[in-house]
């Protein structure tokens, strides 16, 4: 029997997109739908589940009864009154609301999990070791549809015309999508894809929408934001040495290491201008979620600690090692409630207050031309062709598959035209 979310190539909408179909294979206690959505200035979760709430529901239900899962939570902020008395009387039996703070980063899976069962996913673990699965809400949109992914759901936020919520084809380039928001307001911009904290530069306009590209935040070109983000591993390891004086802050207000984990970012920070060549770099550094918090809001000195965990934790896992802890031994910190940062302050000292915070959705999909699908737009091996250059297709038609017995996800053409190239992506024109 066919698996319909491992045809329609269902992956995770957000984070490194895990193909749907593996998580569903599991057996699990809870399904928790994470609707924190705490990127500042994205709205695309909660405007869907306002507008595709029943949507959500089913995939909700369906992932439910594959897991055999006997409880399911849709995790939203307590903020969202409207999207929750919205949804509160559709609910089936066996689902509840899960009201969550204003802070940042309710959405880390870990987090969230603590939240809602208050249990500590182990470092190095997955929810699953603690009986849950986590759901990105346009994923559940995705499962309910029974449909192949074409469109990806997005915000376009910050410097443009019209702050607002698109259905754009999976492959347009960026920057037709933030023509379709009315274009920049600033005359030289840069845009961060995926969020202002745990997201990335752009390289070009010419980029493409993936699977889980979840919002574009235009900003001017001399933001502080976009200045950081230009700064390389040079820089940064440099700049960390001289200036660093291990105030701690940015271990103190670490998210995992307030749910327990061996986490430490400061010592990370102090070995750069101790560590001999010998030495190892700091284990602890394996448990960094790269929620950026301790980067761009506990320094004081406007230094780089996650990239730095980041530098660490990849040098860790070329070797191999892992935690090798006992797991009971992790315990929340005394302050884990009251340290958690409130989205206000976040964006205040991010420089993001003078933007218009709205994203309201715009049902209707943009169109678009021409689509670029990466053969790798997701977590897993690349996927291979299915298709040649000449070849005509529609929208929905498979383009690529990943290698039988590997871990991928189909993709499947978001434009009905002529296939031109098919070196590192499938490029499709009308």
């Amino acid at each position: 029997m066919k698996d319909s979310v491992q045809e329609n190539g269902v992956v995770g909408a957000g984070g490194a997109g895990f193909p749907a179909h593996i998580k569903l294979r599991a057996q699990a206690e809870t399904v928790i739908v994470n609707g924190a959505e705490c990127e500042p200035l994205l709205h695309k979760d909660k405007e869907l589940l306002l507008h595709h709430s029943s949507e959500v529901i089913r995939g909700l239900t369906i992932s439910m009864e594959r897991l055999g899962a006997r409880r399911g939570v849709i995790a939203i902020k307590n903020k969202h009154q409207a999207a929750m008395q919205f949804l509160a009387p559709m609910l089936p039996k066996g689902t509840e609301l899960q009201w969550l703070t204003d802070t940042y980063p309710a959405g880390d899976e870990f987090i969230l999990v603590y939240d809602v069962t208050n249990r500590i996913v182990p470092p190095g673990g997955l929810p699953l070791d603690v009986g849950a699965v986590v759901h990105n809400v346009e994923t559940l949109v995705n499962i309910a549809a029974e449909k192949p992914v074409i469109h990806k759901f997005l915000t376009v936020a910050g410097a443009v015309q019209q702050p607002v919520t698109l259905r754009v084809p999976v492959g347009m380039a960026i920057g037709e999508v933030i023509q379709a928001a009315g274009g920049s307001t600033a005359p030289e911009f840069d845009v961060l894809v995926g969020g202002v904290m745990m997201g990335r530069l752009a390289g070009s306009l010419s980029e493409p929408v993936t699977k889980t590209t979840g919002g574009l935040v235009v900003l001017p070109r001399n933001h502080r934001l976009i200045e950081r983000y230009r700064l390389d591993w040079f820089q940064i390891n440099k700049i960390g040495k001289s200036a660093c004086d291990q105030c701690g802050f940015c271990t103190e207000l670490c998210p995992r290491f307030l749910i327990g984990h061996p986490i430490e970012p400061h010592k990370a920070m102090r070995a750069l201008g101790f560590r001999q060549p010998s030495d190892l770099p700091i284990m602890g550094t394996l448990a960094c979620c790269e929620c950026n918090l301790c980067s761009l809001y506990a320094c004081p000195e406007d230094l780089d600690p996650k990239n730095v965990c980041v530098h660490d934790k990849m040098m860790l896992r070329e070797k191999g090692l892992r935690w090798l802890g006992d797991p009971a031994s992790i315990q929340p910190h005394g302050l884990f409630r009251e340290r958690r940062v409130p989205m206000r302050r976040l964006k205040l000292k991010l420089g993001l207050d003078g933007f218009h915070d709205t994203g309201p959705l715009v049902e209707e999909p943009v169109r678009t031309r021409r689509v670029v699908l990466p053969l790798q737009q997701h977590l897993g091996v690349p996927c291979m062709a299915t298709v040649r250059p000449g070849d005509r297709v529609r929208e929905g038609d498979l383009v690529a598959a990943p290698p039988e017995d590997k871990l991928g996800a189909n993709i499947h053409a978001s434009l009905e035209g002529t296939v031109r190239s098919i070196e590192g992506a499938v490029v499709i024109e009308a």
